[in-house]
């Protein structure tokens, strides 16, 4: 392999790199071309776009990941069932036919799951996961992925067999934007206030529930027990310690892996340590990689 464009492709932007035959990044480019923002039939040529910097040869490699590959995006790439590997979802790659400049554009699957009778699905996550891996040259373990749809994925040697997905990020906004905890909030988060955070995290271990829990938001401001600027901090905290109850946390030795971006996995990994479990942090790099990865399993079939 000489070299490939990988993206990763969501729904509210568009990251690209040029990456050469070792998986190594020579250039980046990142724009907010997410898929929520491409007109109808205009997939191309925003990819045109992002990728005509590099002047690629005709028959070069891309692969694109995330939301790119919905129903929603350029080509819809069905989910490959778990569990799965490397080879597995290689093998599922959706090819976009009449690719702009001749050339070779692949669309990365996603992953679905199933937990009695109902479907699980990740869609750009797994590629990071894969990413992990090879960054912390491991086979198994624990992995965690904050974000809108935060995910829990099990890991057993080099493939993803079961994950789960927690709603938190989207229920802060729920909570923020539009129930009566929102009306005593300041208009923007501001920074992190780790000893709300914290508060939040905690009671949300003690309050048993969200439903029970989520209240509180309301009540600490009612009696000024929180000042307004932390009241973000704390419902943070909240959710995010409600994800970590509901997913029966423990800390049995177990050290979880976070992967994304460094606002989120910062969070996370207080919540944990919180909770007495330690965690490793990686970045958003782990994306290129298990592109990479996939790109030279591509290349040998």
């Amino acid at each position: 392999m000489t070299g490939f464009v990988a993206l990763d492709w969501g729904t509210s932007s568009l990251r690209a790199a040029r990456l050469d035959a070792n998986g190594q990044v020579l250039d980046e480019h990142h724009s907010g071309d997410g898929i929520m923002h491409v007109p109808f039939g205009g997939f191309p040529a925003v990819f045109a776009a992002a990728v005509e910097r590099w002047h690629l040869p005709p028959g070069t490699l891309c692969l694109a990941s995330g939301m790119v590959g919905s129903r929603q995006g350029w080509i819809e790439a069905p989910y490959c069932p778990c569990p799965a590997d490397f080879g597995a979802v290689a093998s599922r790659v959706a090819w976009v036919p009449d690719a702009p400049g001749g050339l070779r554009v692949g669309i990365v699957p996603g992953l679905s799951t199933e937990v009695g009778g109902v479907p699980d699905v990740m869609r750009g996550e797994e590629v990071q996961i894969f990413g992990a891996l090879r960054v912390l040259g491991v086979h198994d373990g624990a992995f965690i992925h904050p974000g809108t749809h935060s995910k829990w994925v099990r890991v057993e040697q080099d493939r993803i067999v079961s994950f789960a997905t927690f709603m938190t990020g989207e229920f802060y906004g729920l909570l923020r934007r539009h129930s009566i905890i929102g009306r005593t909030l300041p208009p923007e988060d501001g920074p992190l206030d780790e000893a709300a955070f914290l508060r939040g995290v905690l009671h949300a271990r003690e309050a048993g529930s969200l439903l029970h829990g989520a209240f509180s938001g309301r009540t600490l401001a009612l009696f000024a027990r929180l000042p307004d600027a932390a009241l973000p901090s704390y419902l943070s905290g909240l959710v995010i310690g409600e994800e970590l109850r509901a997913h029966q946390l423990d800390n049995s030795g177990a050290h979880p892996v976070l992967v994304g971006a460094d606002a989120l996995t910062r969070r996370y990994q207080l919540a944990l340590t919180a909770h007495g479990v330690q965690s490793t942090v990686l970045g958003d790099a782990a994306t290129w990689r298990g592109l990479a990865a996939l790109a030279h399993i591509l290349e040998l079939q």
